[in-house]
């Protein structure tokens, strides 16, 4: 069973939220859209869903042409960045909503089981407003994976909850979901998340599909400058370089060339390297020093993010613990080249400097 998107657009009067996408969304693992705000994502699962039709082009589930069919005639699954659950009946009771519409017999098996993977058991006589915020998101997941559906879509489904519950449940849905046989749709902004969920990841920009792939393969490897932008969070450090001979160079800054990159003829291209190998301390590998002024520091506890200024560029380091950095004074960085992305003038992906991650 798959769900295919066959050349999909969607316009809103003058206004065109989706370009042209296919897609073929594969069950048994997470399907993720990953994009910015108004990146067309829930557009996206709202037309999958049957909620909004394509202005063109066609959806398809399990080898059926579904384009126009109302969403309940979909067997399709739909949760919420802001979860809903019925106020007014127990945990059991909103469970057990969907089966009683569609007239379902074996109705208390299928609660029980579904509460039972979501952990929700002792809970079943309570009302919604008894549970945390963490126990309310599953039930609502709970009331979607009880259907039994072909289809199920999240939109953004944890963005509401505090950081803990966050984590907990990021842990636990690839195997609540990810074995059940049913297309699983995952919409989220955030990238490390997209990396946690693994399985296939669409980046999404500006209504346009830009790559599509497995997740840690389209990490690695960005077609171009958009599709890294959008797999970088902070965002990646971006600057003009000039390739001569077997040397990079940016500003007064050198450093040798490696990996495919080593094969690119000279002349101009551009830089992109992320946060996280550009250190505030000498590591093991090989790396090159920068002097950079602080501009802004932003320490989270388990991590210190430092933006600088390099020459006429303004670059970000993310690094493990806290570093004693000082606004306005220089600082030694050190850029690991090995991670450095190189694109063209067309801001296509031209080579690499090796090793990625």
């Amino acid at each position: 069973m798959a769900l295919e998107l066959k050349q999909v657009t969607k316009n809103v009067g003058a206004d065109r939220h989706i370009y042209e996408t296919s897609l073929v969304f594969e069950p048994g693992g997470f399907n993720i859209l990953l994009g910015a705000t108004n990146a067309g994502k829930s557009t996206l699962i709202k037309l999958m869903a049957g909620l909004e039709r394509p202005t063109s082009g066609e959806i398809w589930v399990d080898g059926q042409n579904v384009t126009g069919v109302n969403p309940q005639n979909r067997n399709i699954a739909l949760v919420h960045q802001f979860f809903i659950n019925y106020p007014h009946m127990t945990v059991y009771e909103n469970i057990a909503s969907p089966l009683r519409v569609a007239g379902v017999s074996d109705i208390d098996r299928r609660v029980r089981e579904a509460a039972d993977v979501l952990q929700l058991g002792p809970m079943l006589d309570r009302k919604p407003q008894e549970l945390s915020g963490g126990q309310q998101q599953r039930c609502a997941l709970a009331r979607a994976i009880v259907k039994e559906s072909k289809a199920i879509f999240l939109d953004e489904p944890l963005a509401n909850l505090d950081y803990k519950l966050r984590e907990e449940l990021r842990d636990q849905l690839p195997e609540i979901l990810g074995e059940r046989g049913t297309v699983v749709v995952y919409a989220t902004s955030e990238p490390t998340e997209a990396l946690m969920l693994g399985g296939h990841t669409a980046l999404l920009h500006a209504g346009r599909v830009t790559q599509f792939g497995p997740t840690p393969e389209i990490y690695r490897a960005p077609s171009d400058l958009t599709s890294a932008r959008v797999f970088s969070d902070p965002p990646m450090n971006l600057a003009p370089v000039e390739k001569r001979g077997n040397e990079m160079h940016l500003a007064a800054l050198s450093w040798p060339v490696e990996g495919s990159a080593a094969q690119l003829a000279d002349g101009q291209y551009t830089v992109g390297i992320r946060p996280h190998h550009i250190l505030p301390t000498k590591p093991d590998c090989a790396s090159i020093q920068i002097d950079g002024t602080v501009e802004i520091t932003e320490l989270s506890g388990s991590e210190s993010v430092a933006h600088f200024e390099l020459g006429a560029q303004s670059w970000v380091s993310l690094s493990p613990g806290t570093h004693p950095y000082r606004i306005g004074e220089s600082h030694d960085f050190h850029m690991i080249p090995s991670a450095c992305y190189y694109f063209d003038g067309s801001g296509n992906l031209a080579g690499t400097g090796g090793a990625h991650g």
